[in-house]
């Protein structure tokens, strides 16, 4: 089905007044419902007039701010997949901002029970288009993933009014934080406007991710009280200190859920056509999500939908990329997922959208949903073989060292399967899914209890472990332990070929208290306690983002061609031999790259010694003929044994 002379959808603006127009096929009338400033009030409902599958109507004298929403009306039959319902005030899927959030309650899934005061009202908004600029952020940077509420709920820095939104972004103290860390981007968590999934209310929860989304464009209220402009203000602030901006959207589900989940936007206005069903059981919803329904990104009008999502965001804020939550959905049809998609071919030859940054969660539940380094280039997706193999070297895994330096230097085996010669990886030790990176190393298992679901959500295998004692301890010695583990994690990290991503906080030791399922809390588990992160880990981290920012060669996202420009030792330094890299004990190695010092401003060598050993071991870098080997984090000469569980990087000084 061609989407080209469909008319522009949502709300423009013309001299001949305000147009607002919806698609709906199955849909037999759709009525644009007019409210007072307050939301609460119906002042008039106007039949939309149908043209083909669009429903639209023209009014004079509509002033910016005013409230709207829509009804449908049609067959209610949910056995046959028809959900439509007079009674339930909809979201235009085409609306950029809301009055209010969304709330939970058991009347939004009842037939025949009146919504409006529940449901939020879409805003008529005056979106001025920002001219484009080419994306800051570039493959091979630092990405720092980031909630908005949690990251600033709790600085002492920001005004009181801002935490918790996103303008608190944009503050001084932030963007020195971010900037002494070396940040190239900030990856948002999202900030599109979610509601409650139906389980958390009874259990005095909320959901504080916002992976649980209505309408694609549409800003949360409670993160961005300002709306487009204030996202837009934000993205300029971090722009000026040299940040680029990453939003992390939800096209592989809706908050909608399940049958018995809640009737709010796309399932009212034309449920078929927007949501994927059983062939021949057209009231099945597919879960290839696992969150009870499944976007039909391959439906031409929902691509579409998509499309504009993503043009709006470029043009109304100037973003440099997007992270695709379940990314292999976008890709997905009847027959599975399909790496020359439709809408991944969209996106390719848009001329808005082609250059910037597109990160894919290379994943869903579904039937063959694994695809990591399947996704088609230009798209980089989180690596979690390279995440988990990090962790089960630093865990002391037996035959851990060859997939550890397979990490390192990018992950060839798995992007270059569709003969690329670059690196298309997001390294990570941690994320927002999963334990925080200090929480790794001090708990050997999850404990989720606070979540209400009997320690039986998130994942079983974490490759943690606690050195000696489960979660607090008020033992030095395990403290230390854990310090020292969660640098030589990160130092892993800052020492793998492409780009990296660090979760916010995971810089300073935060825990989360073992939970490694948090998304249902919004309180003090998630929110980061800025006064309590260890400003040693503070330091070293910095330090690492230093050091992988003079040296070109981690940037740098070509694979290696083993031809002079890495080199992999023993530490007694000798080359590593095929029963070294075999050997079920091997706890050590030397990587030794050829790469430019932007410090020096010539070529020169780093030595990358890492030890998992819980002992020192005497280590041997290569002969340097003109030079000698220094510490690059510290300066200082170099150590004679490589210290126990360190990642060490030496460089060639002349």
């Amino acid at each position: 089905m061609p989407t080209t002379g469909i008319p522009p959808l949502g709300v423009t603006r013309t001299t001949d007044g305000t147009c607002f127009a919806v698609w709906s096929h199955n849909a037999a009338r759709i009525d644009l419902c007019l409210f007072d400033k307050q939301g609460k009030k119906e002042l008039r409902r106007l039949p939309m007039t149908r043209d083909g599958d669009v429903h639209s109507i023209i009014l004079a004298g509509v002033p910016l701010g005013t409230r709207y929403g829509l009804r449908a009306e049609g067959v209610y039959s949910p056995d046959h997949g028809l959900w439509f319902d007079p009674s339930k005030l909809l979201v235009d899927p085409y609306a950029v901002e809301l009055d209010r959030p969304f709330r939970h309650d058991p009347r939004l899934t009842m037939f025949g029970e009146e919504t409006a005061d529940l449901v939020p009202k879409a805003i008529v908004t005056d979106v001025k288009a920002v001219k484009p600029k080419p994306p800051l952020f570039e493959p091979g940077g630092l990405i720092y993933e980031v909630a908005v509420k949690p990251f600033t709920m709790l600085h002492p820095g920001i005004p009181e009014k801002k935490r918790g939104t996103l303008a608190a972004l944009a503050e001084p103290v932030v963007i020195e934080h971010l900037t002494r860390l070396g940040v190239s981007a900030v990856e948002l968590m999202p900030i599109i406007a979610w509601i409650d999934e139906r389980h958390l209310p009874p259990l005095g929860l909320h959901n504080g991710w916002g992976y649980n989304p209505i309408a694609p464009m549409a800003l949360d209220p409670r993160l961005v009280p300002g709306g487009v402009k204030e996202l837009r203000k934000t993205v300029e602030a971090l722009h000026k200190a040299g940040i680029g901006v990453i939003l992390d959207l939800v096209f592989n589900h809706s908050g909608e859920s399940d049958r018995y989940g809640t009737t709010l936007s796309m399932r009212g206005l034309d449920n078929l056509t927007y949501y994927r069903h059983v062939t021949d059981e057209p009231g099945e919803l597919i879960n290839d999500t696992g969150c009870g329904n499944t976007i039909a990104c391959d439906h031409p009008m929902v691509r579409r939908l998509i499309l504009d999502s993503l043009r709006h965001f470029v043009l109304a804020a100037g973003v440099d990329g997007f992270r695709f939550d379940l990314a292999s959905i976008l890709g997905r049809d009847m027959g599975g997922f399909h790496r020359d998609a439709a809408l991944f071919a969209a996106i390719a030859v848009d001329p808005l959208l082609s250059d910037r940054i597109l990160i894919a969660e290379p994943w869903d539940t579904g039937p063959g949903g694994y695809q990591l380094g399947n996704f088609p280039h230009p798209f980089l997706e989180w690596n979690d073989r390279a995440r988990d193999d990090i962790r089960r070297y630093w865990r002391g895994d037996r035959h851990a060292v060859g997939t550890l330096a397979t990490a390192l230097a990018g992950s060839s085996e798995t992007f270059s399967r569709w003969g690329e010669t670059t690196t298309r990886s997001v390294n990570f030790i941690a994320a927002h899914d999963g334990f925080t990176l200090f929480d790794l190393v001090a708990y050997a298992r999850k404990h989720n209890e606070a979540n209400g679901e009997g320690n039986r959500d998130g994942h079983n295998e974490n490759y943690s472990w606690n050195n000696g004692a489960e979660g607090a301890t008020e033992d030095p010695e395990v403290d230390a332990a854990r310090r020292n583990d969660a640098m030589a994690l990160a130092g892993s990290l800052f020492a793998s070929r492409g780009t990296i991503m660090l979760t916010a906080g995971d810089e300073g030791g935060r825990s989360q208290h073992g939970n490694n399922n948090a998304y249902a809390q919004d309180n003090v588990t998630t929110w980061l306690d800025w006064e309590a992160l260890d400003q040693q880990l503070v330091d070293h981290t910095a330090a690492l983002s230093a050091m992988r920012r003079r040296f070109g060669v981690f940037d740098d996202t070509s694979f290696f061609t083993g031809q002079g420009d890495v080199d992999w030792l023993r530490l007694d330094g000798r080359p590593m031999t095929v029963e070294d890299w075999e050997h079920p004990a091997t706890d050590n190695f030397i990587m030794v790259l050829a790469t430019g010092d932007r410090q020096q401003q010539r070529s020169t060598r780093l030595a990358v010694v890492i030890n998992r050993s819980h002992a020192l071991h005497p280590f041997r870098p290569p002969p340097s003929l003109d030079g000698e080997w220094r510490d690059a984090l510290t300066g200082v000469a170099l150590p004679a044994c490589a210290p126990a569980r360190t990642v060490t990087f030496l460089v060639e000084v002349f």
